[in-house]
């Protein structure tokens, strides 16, 4: 049923970079403390880096959950499911960071998504993780549902900010800044959005 794998290759990659979304799990080290588990879509807006790394672009939101926990531990799940073809489950279980645009590794990254024009959706981080154990399941019991296409709706509310504007938008927000838990999120205000 189900089986580890050491690397992040072939007909794995293949099933992770075909999806149309994915989801992500994270929590603090507090024993009480919130549980997160988001769902990610927008095509081309996760890629597989090499075999033991992925990554994907953290759009602006309401909250900044995954973004705290990863600051404070690192702890992450990332989890596609087969929703079309043959079943498959595939879980990246690792450790990651959110990579600002003032870090020096953020041109280098962001050329990992030429599909995606950040300027529509108000992005934030890049998130970076590194697989520790990498397995598959048979997702027997997920159910088949038909992908009709992202919605433009993100990229709409978004395209309309400009850095100064989107910081002032997210430090309205009340879980942007520090997590449910109280836990350091987003730095802000944002960074400039590096030149092109």
């Amino acid at each position: 049923m189900g089986k580890t794998h050491e690397r992040i290759e072939g007909r794995l990659r293949s099933f992770i970079e075909s999806q149309p979304m994915f989801f992500t799990a994270t929590a603090p080290l507090a024993g009480d403390g919130t549980i997160n588990l988001s769902p990610k879509g927008l095509r081309g807006s996760w890629v597989v880096l090499d075999e033991q790394t992925v990554a994907y672009l953290d759009f602006a939101g309401s909250n900044a959950e995954t973004v705290a926990h990863l600051r404070e531990n690192g702890r992450i799940t990332l989890m596609w499911c087969a929703f079309q073809g043959p079943p498959n489950i595939v879980r990246v279980h690792g450790r990651g960071e959110p990579v600002f645009r003032d870090d020096p590794r953020w041109r280098a990254l962001i050329g990992h998504f030429p599909d995606i024009d950040p300027s529509l959706h108000g992005l934030r981080a890049i998130i970076v993780v590194r697989a520790e154990l990498i397995r598959d399941t048979c997702g027997y019991a997920v159910p088949f549902m038909t992908y009709d296409g992202d919605r433009d709706l993100h990229g709409k509310r978004f395209a309309r900010e400009d850095d100064a504007s989107l910081s002032d938008y997210l430090a309205g927000k009340q879980h942007v800044a520090s997590s449910i838990d109280g836990l350091p999120g987003l730095p802000l205000p944002l960074p400039p959005t590096p030149a092109a």
